[in-house]
């Protein structure tokens, strides 16, 4: 719907070249299972989308930036991990468990620059954004961590007990 809308929840990508290449995405999504969604409803408008989908899958191997969710099912716990660990990208992560104990391990064993834990989409300008391996830029946005992009540290050690003047 409208982006401008309060109600409205999901809106149009951005542009008509993000609208192309995540519509290629719901072509992909015609050779696995769609539970949910799949369909263009609009100019610029995807509904969303929830596919199940092999680990392989395009869908499960690459980062769409567009309201398609990719489920791949599991047999444990640890193979869960193993999957979305298995992936050129890290972006962000999100763990529902009703297990604290649980949740916390596979938070710390999820290689992704953000995991959330019961919700999604969390964020605070205080809090270091970014992504392992190839997602995002390598920099960390938001918070202190921001400025270390745009700086170089160096370390000078200098003997001050010299008698030289020149250093003062």
């Amino acid at each position: 719907g409208d982006p401008l809308d309060p109600a409205n929840r999901v809106g149009p990508l951005v542009s008509k070249a993000h609208f192309d290449k995540v519509s290629s995405y719901l072509d992909a999504a015609k050779s696995e299972t769609v539970l949910v969604g799949g369909n263009v409803v609009g100019a610029g408008f995807i509904e969303p989308t929830i596919v199940e989908a092999a680990r392989d899958s395009r869908l499960a191997v690459e980062e769409i930036f567009g309201p398609i969710l990719t489920v791949i099912v599991v047999d444990s716990f640890e193979e869960a991990i193993g999957v979305a660990n298995d992936t050129d990208y890290g972006l962000a992560a999100s763990i529902f468990s009703a297990n604290g104990k649980r949740a916390l391990r596979g938070a710390r064993a999820l290689r992704a620059g953000t995991v959330t834990v019961n919700s999604f989409g969390e964020g605070d300008v205080t809090t270091p954004f970014g992504g392992y391996k190839q997602s995002g830029f390598g920099g960390r946005d938001n918070s202190v961590h921001a400025h270390d992009q745009y700086t170089q540290l160096k370390t000078i050690w200098i003997d001050l007990n010299q008698q030289d003047e020149s250093l003062g």
